[in-house]
């Protein structure tokens, strides 16, 4: 018997156009980003073929797309300019090298560790960063600012910005992007809105002959097939003390940003992808774009969000999107050339609309105030350095604020039992936050000779709070005084040193826990 599946013949089709749409949206942002490094235009581009091919094919997340990114170029920058391009070749090498160690040991799962303002403020300060790599089009051709990243920079404000008939035929044909691309789904959702949106506008501007800049004005495409290359720098200790610490932060970027747009794509297509295999895959297409002259890449969120939204959710959509590339590079540079960039502007700043989380400003006043702090510092520090550092701040700010709240959350309540013993009742976690509160609360001097310290209601969650149980049983020690230590786990015991043999355990009650102590791993 014989079934057909027509939602099938759909999917494949989404992916094709939606890969073809992305492939158009990658040119100048793969122009761009190899500016911004110091680079030729086409190492950015086949940058992006690489990178884009090998992740589709192997990475972790289907219909996610990655190519060179400015995250990265923004670090490489001073790389290139102080030892030059073979440096970074080898660079690349090696941070690809880690990021598969990164994924052999596992640690892709640590993602799950960012909290959610974390997330939104990603989210948002991506979106902003965005937007203003939009905005270097339209500075003056050859002004500061203009496809040189010193957007990013603060620097915009000494822009020569477009003026007159330029400038109102620029933001007019964005308009007429933006609104093809809202509007047309409501007609019709046999081609996606992005593709049809340039196309359009394309033939709007060849027809009418508009003065306007296209692809061609930012840098010629044309080139050929990417060849092998051995990156040409000294193999000693030397090499490796400069290249190392850059691809160091290049890799922790690249899984960051990869790691995180991950996330927000298994959000949108309620799927779940594989952070372990995303980060091979990452580590795979940059080592070997790295021996192919190419400057390395990681997860695109923008190109990501036009896949996704334009159909594209298997793995066909992102190949698809890297042979386009190549496509264009080896016999269609001619013709992607004269694609106004108003176009892919356009498609860029819905990106932008769709990719920033306006609830946000709704959910800010409700939620608690470190939350809306972290979510604010977030999206600041993202748009202000990168990426990889905003979500490092965040976590750091969001475990303080954690430790704090469970600090005060310890209490000791004390009362004297039938047979004279001072009896306390430690309730609520004893970890490096609560240690000082917990200590205070013991009256060595004046409690009675026997005392009992009762742990059935706590957990001693780290090293920092069975130093604080040795420290107390030592001053009781010096006090003459006899302390019974009961309701400590197992592990507990073992590993306290100044309570000896006060410890009485339980074994019945005795709580089912592990410590968190690098002796018991």
């Amino acid at each position: 018997m014989f079934e057909f599946h027509p939602s099938r013949a759909a999917t494949i089709k989404n992916d094709l156009l939606s890969g073809l749409t992305v492939a158009l949206a990658l040119v100048p942002e793969a122009v761009a980003f190899a500016f911004v490094a110091g680079v030729e235009p086409l190492v950015g581009l086949y940058s992006a073929f690489l990178v884009g091919l090998i992740t589709a094919c192997i990475g972790g997340r289907p219909g996610m797309i990655s190519g060179a990114t400015g995250a990265l170029a923004v670090v490489m920058v001073a790389l290139v300019a102080d030892h030059g391009v073979e440096y970074l070749f080898a660079t690349v090498v090696l941070m690809g090298i880690l990021q598969i160690s990164a994924g052999v040991m596992k640690l892709g799962k640590f993602i799950r560790m960012v909290p959610h303002p974390v997330m939104l403020g990603f989210v948002n300060g991506l979106a902003i960063v965005i937007f203003l790599a939009q905005l270097s089009q339209f500075g003056e051709a050859g002004q500061p600012g203009w496809l040189d990243g010193t957007f990013m920079e603060g620097s915009i404000i000494d822009v020569a910005w477009l003026h007159g008939e330029q400038l109102y035929m620029l933001l007019g044909l964005v308009l007429l992007t933006m609104l093809i691309i809202h509007y047309l789904p409501r007609f019709t959702k046999a081609l996606p809105s992005s593709l049809v949106a340039i196309a359009v506008v394309t033939l709007l501007v060849l027809g009418l002959d508009l003065n306007t800049r296209v692809v061609g004005d930012v840098a010629s495409i044309k080139g050929g097939l990417p060849s092998i290359h051995i990156p040409m720098v000294p193999l000693n200790f030397e090499t490796l003390a400069i290249i190392f610490p850059y691809a160091v932060i290049l890799a922790a970027i690249g899984l960051i940003e990869s790691l995180l747009t991950l996330r927000l794509v298994d959000e949108i297509t309620e799927s779940r992808g594989r952070g372990n295999k995303e980060c091979i895959g990452q580590g795979v297409a940059n080592t070997v774009t790295g021996f192919f002259g190419g400057m390395g890449g990681c997860a695109m969120i923008g190109q990501s969000m036009i896949n996704v939204n334009s159909g594209g959710r298997g793995r066909l959509s992102g190949i698809t999107a890297a042979m386009s590339l190549l496509l264009f590079i080896l016999v269609a540079s001619p013709l992607i050339e004269r694609i106004p960039l108003a176009a892919l502007i356009g498609v860029m700043f819905i990106v932008v609309i769709g990719t920033f989380e306006w609830s946000s400003f709704r959910i800010i006043r409700k939620v608690p105030r470190s939350d809306a702090l972290i979510l604010i510092l977030v999206s600041a520090v993202t748009v202000a350095t990168d990426l990889a550092i905003a979500v490092i701040v965040g976590v750091i700010v969001s475990a303080l604020v954690f430790a704090w709240e469970h600090a005060k959350r310890i209490r000791i309540e004390s009362r004297e039992d039938h047979r004279g013993s001072t009896v306390y009742a430690v309730i609520g976690p004893l970890f490096f936050g609560s240690v000082t509160s917990f200590l205070e609360q013991f009256d060595t001097e004046n409690d009675n000779d026997d005392i009992v310290i009762d742990f059935a209601r706590s957990r001693v969650a780290d090293h920092s709070g069975l130093e604080a149980i040795d420290t107390l049983a030592d001053r009781y020690l010096n006090a003459g005084k006899t302390l019974h230590l009961v309701h400590l786990s197992a592990e507990c015991v073992q590993l306290l040193h100044k309570a000896g043999n006060l410890v009485e355990v339980n074994v019945i009650e005795d709580p089912k826990y592990f410590v968190a102590e690098d002796s018991l791993a």
